[in-house]
C-alpha cells in the first residue's frame, strides 16, 4: 500500500490483477517461482469453461473498493489522513481470493488462504482490512471475526490496525452501524464482532473469518484446528493465514507451506485453498540485491530499499545474522537461527520415488544412534552408488520412541502423534525405549541389505553391538561421537548436496532433525553438530553423519584426512 487515491476515483481492480498476473508469468514483473505458479493458476482458471466455479468481477472489485475506503494507521500517510491504495500484487491476492464463487450456490470458492509475505510488506494492515470487510460487508449475519496468535502482542498486530481504521472512519461507522470498543469491533444491527484471540481458544467460537498472524510461531495447529472446526455452521467462512517464513520445519506452518506448494504444482488437488508465497528461488544468490525485489513485493513502497540493502550487507558481514535476514526479509525457511543446513538445498535433494529395493547390492552403511531410554532413537541406511566416477549417497531413515514420550505434553507432542499415524515413527510400549525391539529390526535390515558396516555409538549401544555380533554380524564398527569425528562427514554431506550427489526419501523426521542441527566450531574451518534447544532433536542427522563418516573412510582419496582427525 502507498499513497492514497482520491475518494471518487474508480479503478478496474480485476483488470489490474490480470495485468499483474500476466506480467509475472511473462517475466516483465520480477517474482519468485511460487508467485508465478499462483498467477498461472489464476490465468488458467479464468480460461476454464466447464467446472463448478465462476469469477464474479463485481464481487472482486467490491472488496477492493471497500479496502480503499479505509485510512492508513501509521506513518506520513496516516498523518495526512490518506486512504489506502492497494498495490497490484495486493489487488491480485484480494480479487482472486474473493472473486471466485460456486455455480451451485454463489458462495465463495476459497475457504482458506495461506499468504507468506516478508516483513514490512504491509501484510498486517491488509489482513486487518480484510477482517473489517468480513465483519461489515460480507453479508454474514452475526459474523464472528477473530485475529489469533500465540501472544497478545501478536494478536493485536492485526486487530489494532483494524480498530484504528474503523475508529478513524466515522462515515463508515454510521453507514454500517459499527461501534469501536476497547477489545472488540461490533456491528450493532446483528451483533457481529471482531476480536483478538490469544493462544489455544475454546470450542465455543463459530468464526466466519479467522485471521492467524505469524503462524510460523505456532508449535501446534490447535488454534487453526479449533477455528476450522467452528466454521461448520457458516455458509462461506474464510481462514486467512498470513505469516513470514520461520525456523520450525516440523511445525504446522511449514506443513501448510508444503501443502500450498503441492497444490500449485498439481501434486494434490484442493480447489478451496488459495495462497501465494513471496520468496526467492532456491538457486538465487541471497546476497544479490536483485533477490530483495523478488522476495519483497512492496519494495520501495512500504519497505524501504535502502533499509533492505543495509540489512543484507550486515548479514553478509555477520554469519550469525544470515539466517535471520533470509527468513524475515527473503522468506526462506532456515531451520535453527544459526542452522547448519540450507533447507532449500536439502529440499532439492528430496526424491519421494526412491526405491530402496533397487539399491540392494550397492555398498551400504547402517548407523545407529541410540539416545537415552526415553528419547528418540534413529537408524540411518546410507547407500553409495558410483555414477560417472562420483559417489552418490541415498539416505533412508527409521525412528523409534517410547509410548510415554509420545504422550507427554510438550513442543514435540503433535509432531510425534502425527508421525506415528503416518508410519514414520515406531512407538514402543512403556516408558522406556525397547532396545530389544530395535535390535530385532536392525538384524532384519542387516539380513536384507548385507551392509558393508554397521556403525554404532558405544554410549548406549554396547549391548546392541554385542547382540549383533553374537548373531553373526562381523562388520560392527564403533564410532565415537566426538566433535572432531564429525567434521569430515559434515563437509562431505554439504559438498554432495551442492553437487546433486545426495538423495533422500523425504522422510519428515529426517528433515526435521537436519533442520535442527547447529554447526559448532571445533577448529578453524571445522564444525561439529549441536542443537539450540533440548526438544530440537538431531538424532537422524547424527546417525547419517556416522554412516557417511564410514563411507568416506573407505574412500582412498579421503582416508588420510579422516585418519588424521580420529587418530
Amino acid at each position: 500500500m502507498k499513497k492514497a487515491h482520491t475518494e471518487n476515483s474508480q479503478r478496474d481492480f480485476v483488470a489490474i490483477a490480470i495485468e499483474y498476473a500476466e506480467g509475472v508469468v511473462s517475466g516483465a514483473i520480477v517474482a519468485g517461482g511460487i508467485v508465478k505458479k499462483a498467477c498461472q493458476r489464476q490465468l488458467d482458471d479464468l480460461a476454464k469453461d466447464d467446472w463448478p466455479y465462476y469469477f464474479n468481477s463485481v464481487t472482486a472489485n467490491r472488496v477492493c473498493e471497500f479496502i480503499e475506503c479505509l485510512p492508513h494507521t501509521k506513518g506520513i500517510w496516516a498523518q495526512r489522513h490518506e486512504l489506502l491504495t492497494l498495490e497490484p500484487w495486493q489487488i491480485f491476492l484480494v480479487t482472486t481470493l474473493f472473486g471466485w464463487l460456486r455455480l451451485d450456490n454463489d458462495k465463495r470458492r476459497y475457504r482458506s488462504a495461506y499468504l507468506e509475505i516478508p516483513r514490512k510488506n504491509g501484510k498486517s494492515p491488509l489482513a486487518a482490512a480484510i477482517g473489517l470487510y468480513m465483519l461489515l460487508a460480507d453479508g454474514e449475519f452475526g459474523a464472528e471475526v477473530y485475529a489469533g496468535a500465540t501472544t497478545e502482542k501478536q494478536a493485536w498486530e492485526v486487530f489494532r490496525p483494524a480498530q484504528l481504521m474503523l475508529s478513524r472512519s466515522p462515515a463508515l461507522r454510521r453507514a454500517l452501524g459499527a461501534d469501536v470498543c476497547a477489545r472488540a469491533l461490533i456491528k450493532i444491527k446483528d451483533a457481529s464482532k471482531f476480536e483478538p484471540i490469544i493462544g489455544n481458544p475454546g470450542d465455543g467460537a463459530s468464526p466466519s473469518c479467522a485471521i492467524v498472524d505469524e503462524f510460523h510461531e505456532h508449535d501446534t495447529p490447535a488454534l487453526v484446528d479449533t477455528m476450522e472446526t467452528g466454521m461448520g455452521a457458516r455458509e462461506q467462512p474464510l481462514l486467512l493465514i498470513i505469516t513470514t517464513a520461520g525456523y520450525n520445519i516440523a511445525g504446522p506452518c511449514h506443513e501448510k507451506n508444503d501443502e500450498l506448494k503441492k497444490v500449485l504444482d498439481g501434486v494434490i488437488e484442493n480447489e478451496q485453498l488459495f495462497g501465494c508465497i513471496f520468496s526467492v528461488d532456491p538457486e538465487d544468490d541471497w546476497a544479490n540485491p536483485t533477490s530483495l525485489r523478488k522476495a519483497n513485493p512492496n519494495y520501495g513502497v512500504s519497505v524501504d530499499g535502502d533499509f533492505l540493502l543495509s540489512q543484507q550487507r550486515q548479514a553478509m558481514a555477520n554469519p550469525v545474522q544470515q539466517n535471520r535476514f533470509k527468513t524475515k526479509h527473503l522468506n526462506v525457511w532456515c531451520a535453527a537461527l544459526n542452522g547448519w543446513m540450507n533447507m532449500q538445498t536439502w529440499a532439492l535433494a528430496t526424491d519421494t520415488m526412491l526405491d530402496e529395493d533397487e539399491l540392494l547390492g550397492e555398498d551400504c552403511w547402517i548407523a545407529i544412534d541410540l539416545a537415552s531410554k526415553s528419547d528418540l532413537c534413529a537408524e540411518a541406511r546410507v547407500y553409495r552408488k558410483m555414477l560417472n566416477a562420483k559417489a552418490h549417497y541415498y539416505l533412508f531413515g527409521r525412528y523409534w520412541l517410547p509410548e510415554a514420550a509420545i504422550e507427554e505434553p510438550g513442543a514435540n507432542h503433535a509432531h510425534y502423534v502425527k508421525w506415528v499415524k503416518q508410519g514414520l515413527l515406531t512407538q514402543t510400549d512403556g516408558a522406556t525405549v525397547d532396545f530389544d525391539a530395535i535390535t530385532k529390526q536392525i538384524l532384519e535390515d542387516c539380513r536384507r541389505i548385507n551392509p558393508k558396516e554397521i556403525v554404532y555409538d558405544p554410549f548406549n549401544a554396547t549391548q546392541m553391538s554385542q547382540a549383533l555380533m553374537a548373531d553373526g554380524m562381523k562388520n560392527v564398527v564403533e564410532f565415537q561421537q566426538r566433535p572432531w569425528n564429525f567434521a569430515i562427514p559434515m563437509d562431505e554431506i554439504e559438498a554432495a548436496l551442492k553437487d546433486g550427489r545426495f538423495h533422500h526419501d523425504g522422510n519428515a523426521i529426517t528433515t526435521w532433525c537436519f533442520s535442527n542441527v547447529v554447526a559448532r566450531p571445533v577448529k578453524k574451518g571445522l564444525f561439529s553438530p549441536s542443537k539450540s534447544k533440548n526438544h530440537q532433536k538431531i538424532d537422524g542427522a547424527i546417525s547419517t553423519m556416522m554412516a557417511i563418516a564410514r563411507a568416506v573412510a573407505v574412500d582412498n582419496t579421503r582416508v588420510p584426512a579422516f585418519q588424521m582427525i580420529i587418530g
